[in-house]
């Protein structure tokens, strides 16, 4: 699977690597920005992968030849990933001397030399004006591929002598069928993995595929049946258990949402068709039922103050009690 057509949506993305395969006109540098595990690195391997091929069809790399097969077990000489010796940041000596220092040495095999950059949000302002120093008078057969997850941490003059490409959420129904297809995950999970990937095919098969997720999901389900009848020493204890979860704590947070939202549906259309949570149905009509419509959007609204306060470092226990007394008062 390292062909255009195995790359989930991103319809213009692709369409714009093929095209400049397919016509020989290659940029000397792409920024692919887009959010965390949105497949970047995917796409630009697939590209770089084609840009190589020794005999494509159309524009897809045909996988048979030396060089794909070189690529796929990530051996091509002439696809050059950066490796920063220092986790956390891409420094001015990471770029001297694996892309200044090597790019004027023509290509080994190939009628390119590639370099993808990773995490470039990552590289110093000193880091940046070095690449600018190549960006501005690279090597005929040189392309420069910066992946990012913000464009905006990269300086003016490097964005203006690349071609943006941006990584835009897949469908959920693009998601939730390769789920299915792929990943032969059933349905009601593929449904709740798509509902909390919100147009991240990478983050909807890590929850997949996640045993932690399963298991963070049917605690906080069952913290939410219970939570009316539980006492302020109970609701401090599930705090402290939520803290001790090696998961993304507004990955929590979006399991609360999704099951109000899911409340909130049941209440204005008694449909159960489109629920998240189908499954918990008895629950969700006896909490629609005995709460009012202005209960569950203190909730939802209480939820996304949560999230704001948290990403903004405010104390993580105080911010869930206040949130969990919110749910139990409404």
């Amino acid at each position: 699977m390292s062909r255009f057509a195995d790359i989930v949506g991103q319809e213009q993305l692709k369409e714009h690597m093929q095209n400049a395969v397919r016509q020989n006109k290659v940029s000397h540098a792409y920024i692919i920005h887009g959010e965390r595990n949105s497949g970047k690195e995917f796409a630009a391997r697939i590209f770089a992968m084609a840009l190589q091929c020794e005999n494509r069809q159309d524009a897809e790399p045909c996988q048979e030849c030396h060089s794909c097969k070189q690529a796929l077990s990530k051996n091509q000489p002439d696809i050059i990933t950066l490796i920063h010796e220092k986790p956390g940041t891409i420094s001015v000596d990471d770029i001297r001397r694996q892309v200044n220092g090597d790019i004027g040495i023509k290509p080994y095999s190939s009628p390119k030399k590639i370099y993808i950059i990773n995490e470039g949000e990552k590289m110093t302002v000193q880091a940046q004006n070095a690449l600018l120093k190549t960006l501005e008078e690279p090597p005929e057969y040189a392309v420069i591929l910066i992946l990012t997850t913000n464009v905006d941490s990269l300086l003016p003059t490097i964005l203006s002598r690349c071609v943006v490409l941006n990584m835009k959420p897949a469908k959920d129904g693009q998601i939730k069928q390769f789920l299915m297809e792929t990943m032969q995950v059933p349905d009601y999970k593929a449904d709740i993995c798509t509902a909390f990937a919100r147009g991240n095919l990478g983050k909807a098969k890590m929850l997949a595929s996640s045993e932690e997720f399963d298991k963070v999901k049917e605690e906080a389900i069952t913290l939410l049946k219970y939570i009316h009848e539980m006492e302020i020493n109970e609701i401090i204890s599930a705090i402290k258990k939520i803290n001790e979860y090696k998961f993304e704590v507004n990955d929590y947070l979006d399991i609360l949402s999704v099951w109000y939202r899911d409340v909130l549906l049941f209440k204005a259309t008694h449909d159960v068709n489109n629920l998240i949570f189908r499954e918990e149905i008895q629950y969700i009509r006896r909490i629609a039922d005995r709460s009012t419509y202005e209960g569950i959007e203190k909730i939802i609204d209480a939820l996304e103050k949560s999230k704001q306060r948290l990403s903004a470092n405010v104390n993580f226990d105080l911010t869930m009690e206040l949130l969990l007394l919110t749910i139990k008062e409404n």
